[in-house]
């Protein structure tokens, strides 16, 4: 089982800070989570901008890499919005990864985590178990699990835990173009590129930085 899953992210999000730039950091948020048309391409440049520098995601991502987005909180409805996958795609249009390969699959629905009071989220144990990883690639050296948010962690190592027990043999990581900072009160700017973990603690996801 996964106990560290390493993580990059770009920007940071503050969802109560009253700022301006913490307002700004909100309508990001919003803007991705819509898959802005206009958004994701440049958005998706800048991960580019930082990945050509070397003090911050210059190792991190990999020509060869397979990007896996993540399910949202329900199984994909055909025509459906699906964020992650969006955003590999324009990833890889940015030389970030090999292809995107839709395998990990959610097989039953989980309560969204940005809708439920902090003690009724799902749990890493609840998101693992609604997961399901296709049996239809190769087996890859590389595997980035892309997804549009991240909070705690708890619904990327789920992920990351699943796509080891299909693919054992693979490395894995993750990205997430936007990390929360709920104990921040406000954010001083949105661009804030950062490598970091997530361990399995006590039974949960914590996420360092």
């Amino acid at each position: 089982m996964i106990k560290t899953l390493t993580f990059a992210s770009c920007y940071v999000y503050s969802p109560r800070g009253t700022q301006q730039c913490s307002e700004r950091s909100r309508l990001l948020r919003a803007l991705l989570k819509a898959a802005d048309a206009n958004f994701l391409p440049k958005y998706s440049w800048r991960v580019r901008e930082q990945s050509d520098t070397a003090n911050s995601f210059a190792e991190f991502f990999e020509a060869a890499a397979v990007l896996m987005p993540v399910p949202g909180s329900a199984p994909r409805v055909r025509g459906g919005l699906w964020v992650a996958e969006r955003l590999a795609a324009e990833l890889v249009r940015e030389r970030l990864g090999q292809t995107v390969w839709p395998g990990l699959k959610r097989i039953r629905a989980v309560r969204k985590s940005s809708t439920a009071p902090a003690g009724a989220r799902p749990s890493v144990e609840q998101h693992y178990n609604s997961f399901a990883v296709e049996q239809t690639l190769a087996v890859p050296a590389k595997v980035i699990l892309i997804d549009d948010v991240v909070t705690k962690g708890r619904t990327l190592l789920a992920a990351a835990m699943r796509v080891q027990e299909a693919f054992p043999q693979a490395q894995i990581r993750a990205f997430a173009m936007v990390r929360t900072l709920g104990l921040v009160p406000e954010v001083g700017h949105l661009l804030e590129p950062c490598i970091g973990e997530i361990k399995w603690i006590a039974g949960d996801a914590h996420r360092t930085p």
